[in-house]
């Protein structure tokens, strides 16, 4: 009930605004001199609350300039009325207005800082400084202490003058913020006036827009190297600020941030014939509506996952696919598609994966990739086996086995995957110690080796139902899936790449079968005719070395 009527923030205004009443009627009790201090005190014990809970939670630090006018505006006011029932020098007054009239311009000069964004990144001459937020946070800082100095004067009859000073250097920082804003503002609409011409200039042959949740920047890292071998010029449209930031750092292309439906119409120029995507975003339809352009769907992997079958695949004009089982899975789902909206391009992502070099049987001690998928945002896509994760790996430890251990990006975002992916961690540490095994875990895994790096570095692999299954078919490697959100008969009917893997049953955190899989799979390998039938159909018949020209020349054509 509090926090849905405000929970402090309602409490100090309705308090500030009894304090003032108070000190103007009575401003010599003590009462009005006892609530003006502890006023001043609340406001900066709520402003620290607040920024504590947002460092706890991972946030970055956030503009404070502007944050609870009311309570400064009326301790300031309270304060004044205490301190000229016994002080009516007029530079008091002329003090305390200044600092009121700060407080005011505050949240006026908030809303440029706030609304402030990137417009272009690699654009050489059009950088737009965007205003400074820890100088608008000294202003903030500074009109607070200029309260709570005036504030605590007010109560034990003290000097106005360290107020004064605080006012006078909130000034200054009110004055620098002012500048900033409006130097931005300029800038801003110089930049919006010129974008047409900009984008003349550039003359792209075609837009990568990208919008996905902060976090997922290897939906585009992944297509970017390759966009850039497609040898014509092009930029990179981005929709939100996290991502500008996120992809700015991957890519020398022009980078340009159109958050809005109505900012997308200035980028659109004649060289332009092709946008490509990598998700299913929201926020692509707003392009898909220019409909002289040539819109194709990449995605970000290719697995038997509900997600891939999605019926806002049939949006895009053409859709580019790994193999034939990309196009069937739409069939087999019941979702009608159109032969023509698909380009059979292969995954030019697998041209630098090495290939098996002797059977698993024959290496002594195999390394084994544990690769779990996250839980998704909805029950019926969640496919992630980490709740049986370290079972998984025990197995593997107990088998002689070195383990490189990399979850999806989001496998931390559930709490019971974010703590198994702590145990799985603090068990390959312990047995690291304890028999000098090079595992690979943390940053090493996740960050600092590539998904193809992981491949190369291992004998074989476990996942879940994800597109790294079927890449990892390239390199004729053998691997084990986990069923988790169906089982026997059913899971292989749902998921038909299993029918290469080595099924590993997750039912009540329990994995069933993983004995029996685990020593097939670093065993005999019975799976592997299987598993070298299948990589045509769900990878294209394309060899390694050519993969990435094919995706190349496929693009190109409907460039020219």
């Amino acid at each position: 009930m509090g926090r849905a009527l405000g929970g402090l923030a309602t409490v100090l205004n309705l308090l500030s605004v009894l304090t003032a009443a108070i000190a103007i009627c009575y401003p010599s009790s003590v009462t009005a001199r006892v609530l003006v201090l502890v006023l001043a005190v609340l406001i900066i014990g709520h402003v620290a609350l607040e920024e504590v809970q947002s460092r706890r939670s991972g946030e970055a630090p956030g503009l404070l300039m502007g944050k609870v006018p009311l309570p400064r505006a009326a301790t300031t006011l309270a304060a004044l009325a205490v301190t000229v029932a016994h002080d009516r020098s007029w530079w008091v007054v002329a003090v305390t207005a200044a600092l009121l009239g700060l407080i005011v311009v505050e949240g006026a000069v908030r809303r440029p800082v706030v609304n402030a964004t990137p417009q272009a990144a690699n654009v050489p001459g059009w950088d737009v400084v965007l205003p400074s937020t820890p100088v608008a946070n000294t202003y903030f800082a500074l009109t607070t202490a200029a309260v709570s100095l005036l504030s605590v004067s007010a109560t034990f009859h003290l000097t106005q003058v360290p107020a004064a000073v605080a006012t006078a250097a909130t000034l200054v920082a009110a004055a620098l913020v002012g500048k900033q804003s409006a130097s931005y503002l300029m800038a801003r609409n110089r930049f919006e006036r010129e974008l047409p011409k900009i984008m003349r200039e550039i003359a792209p042959a075609f837009a990568f827009h990208w919008q996905a949740p902060a976090g997922t920047a290897y939906q585009a890292t992944m297509w970017l190297p390759y966009l850039d071998r497609i040898g014509t010029p092009y930029f990179v449209l981005v929709r939100t600020i996290a991502n500008f930031h996120e992809v700015s750092k991957m890519t020398s292309a022009p980078v340009i941030l159109r958050v809005g439906l109505e900012d997308l119409d200035p980028v659109i120029c004649p060289s332009m014939k092709v946008v490509f995507y990598a998700n299913t975003a929201v926020r692509n339809s707003h392009m898909i509506r220019f409909t002289h352009l040539t819109h194709i769907q990449l995605n970000h992997g290719d697995s038997d996952k509900i997600a891939s079958v999605s019926p806002t695949f049939r949006q895009y004009d053409r859709n580019f696919v790994a193999g034939q089982a990309a196009i069937d899975r739409f069939a087999k789902h019941g979702v009608a598609t159109l032969p023509e909206q698909f380009e059979i391009v292969g995954r030019p992502q697998l041209e630098h994966v090495h290939q098996a070099a002797q059977p698993i049987a024959e290496i002594s001690k195999p390394t084994v990739l544990y690769s779990p998928t996250w839980s998704g945002f909805y029950e019926d896509s969640d496919y992630s086996s980490l709740s049986a994760g370290k079972q998984i790996v025990q197995a593997l430890l107990a088998r002689d086995c070195t383990v490189v251990f990399r979850p999806h990006p989001y496998g931390r975002r559930h709490r019971g995957n974010a703590r198994a992916c702590d145990e799985i961690i603090a068990l390959l540490e312990q047995h690291a110690r304890d028999t000098g095994t090079a595992h690979v875990f943390g940053p090493a895994a996740e960050t600092e080796m590539s998904v193809v790096d992981c491949f190369n570095a291992s004998d074989a692999m476990i996942s879940d139902v994800s597109s790294l299954a079927s890449d990892f078919l390239i390199s004729a490697k053998p691997f084990a899936m986990t069923a988790v959100s169906a089982h026997g008969d059913v899971f292989l009917e749902g998921f038909p790449l299993a029918r290469a893997a080595y099924v590993i049953d997750i039912v009540k955190k329990v994995a069933g079968g993983l004995d029996e899989a685990l020593d097939d799979m670093l065993g005999p390998d019975s799976h592997a005719s299987t598993r070298n039938g299948l990589r045509t159909y769900y990878l294209s018949d394309t060899p390694p070395e050519r993969i990435t020209e094919r995706f190349l020349e496929v693009s190109r054509s409907y460039l020219a």
